[in-house]
């Protein structure tokens, strides 16, 4: 898998492990705790502005066909829809902008970082290895 994927628009998969360690709000949580949920209960994450059918902003969406163009389900969180978490992802990752994509609990960056990670092969390997 060596040569450049294209990239189009992705398919949303659902979550893909068990955080029992964090709570979310619904369950009593703070709001760092319901994304360290998601953040580890997950194999990749995608917060941005909107939703993967429609980003509201083109970094988002620079990043949704990005992820897609590897067939990997993730988890998107649509910021705009909750502006506690908008404020909170920015804290927890201590990165300014959105959107933040995390693949197996580590923040990787924004849609700059998510291309050049694309360009030189490191996001087919971490994808690679959280999906093994």
């Amino acid at each position: 898998m060596t040569e450049k994927k294209s990239i189009s628009l992705p398919i949303i998969g659902n979550e893909t492990t068990v955080d029992s360690e964090h709570k979310t709000r619904a369950e009593g949580g703070d709001i760092m705790s319901e994304i360290a949920h998601e953040v580890n209960a997950n194999k990749v994450v995608l917060y941005m502005k909107g939703t993967p059918d429609m980003p509201q902003c083109g970094f988002s969406a620079r990043a949704c066909a990005i992820l897609g163009s590897y067939g990997v389900p993730y988890h998107a969180v649509n910021i705009l829809a909750d502006q506690e978490k908008r404020q909170a992802i920015k804290e927890f990752s201590e990165w300014p902008t959105i959107p933040q994509v995390y693949i197996s609990g580590e923040f990787q960056g924004g849609s700059d970082i998510l291309m050049q990670m694309h360009d030189s092969g490191e996001l087919e390997a971490a994808l690679k290895k959280a999906f093994a």
